[in-house]
């Protein structure tokens, strides 16, 4: 996105190298900081598989001390960034922030947790924390671990495509509406100590939209199941669907882009930087 800043912006953005696991390092760059939107995390569900000991490490400890930065630094503003994994298979849709919580993987588990100590830290501490729920977003730039940027790098190259499960269901909202989320529950006093899902309010199966991003490139692609990139049975989210009501209401956010629309823009941007892209690979 740094195409939409000013050069006056660029200069004033600081890139510090560091560690989410390194209480001193998070301290040091919170000092004198009025507001923090906590976005790092380890986000991939085939990895946590791998490697979960890494995830609940980085995801849980490492807010911990982004929490404790912000506690000891006086900020007078956390967006904590969770995910609408957390509530695994929809037990009813569409999903509301009341919806229960169910640890479905590690990686899920892990943000479980964390979603559950940025509570803890409002609520014992009075530290003014917002929750963000991101359903599934996409849009240019995103990394091949995510499905839809897959889906467009092999419909664009190949005669067939490879896929995980084709029947869950996923809800999906443009980066560019997402930013606008997290600009006004940063900035809404109404958001502390609130939980807010940020979702298009439509879903759409995994087979669905990669048969719509086939039709829009334009394109003969045979779709194939790669029984690798198939997660564990009782792991594997079936279902879900953002009710966004909460954020209407208190924030006055809706999203703009529609999927098709959203859809387009990111195939573009994908075609105009194939060499960015290695579709024969499986991103875990």
């Amino acid at each position: 996105m740094l195409e939409y800043l000013s050069e006056e912006q660029l200069d004033n953005i600081e890139v510090t190298s560091g560690d989410l696991k390194d209480y001193d390092a998070l301290r040091q760059v919170t000092k004198d900081v009025d507001v923090v939107f906590h976005l790092a995390s380890l986000i991939s569900i085939p990895y946590s598989y791998l490697h979960p000991r890494e995830n609940v490490e980085t995801n849980i400890m490492g807010t911990f001390n982004v929490l404790m930065a912000a506690k000891d630094c006086g900020v007078r503003k956390i967006v904590h960034t969770s995910t609408s994994e957390v509530y695994g298979t929809a037990q009813y849709v569409p999903i509301d922030e009341s919806h229960p919580l169910q640890g479905q993987s590690p990686y899920s588990a892990s943000k479980i947790g964390a979603d559950k100590l940025a509570e803890s830290f409002h609520l014992s501490f009075e530290l003014p924390v917002a929750t963000i729920r991101p359903f599934n977003t996409f849009g240019p730039r995103q990394s091949l671990r995510a499905v839809i940027p897959t889906i467009i790098s092999q419909a664009l190259t190949k005669d067939e495509i490879f896929l995980g499960s084709l029947e869950p269901t996923r809800d999906y909202t443009y980066v560019k509406d997402l930013v606008e989320g997290f600009i006004k529950i940063g900035k809404s006093p109404k958001s502390v100590g609130q939980v807010i899902n940020v979702g298009s309010n439509f879903e759409i199966s995994i087979g669905d939209l990669a048969q719509k991003i086939i039709s829009l490139i334009g394109r003969d692609v045979e779709i194939k199941q790669d029984p690798s990139r198939l997660r564990p049975k009782n792991s594997e989210v079936e279902r879900l669907w953002c009710d966004n009501t909460k954020a209407g209401e208190l924030l006055n956010w809706t999203p703009t882009k529609s999927l098709d629309k959203g859809l387009t823009e990111t195939i573009n941007w994908i075609a105009s930087n194939r060499d960015l892209y290695k579709p024969e690979i499986y991103n875990r």
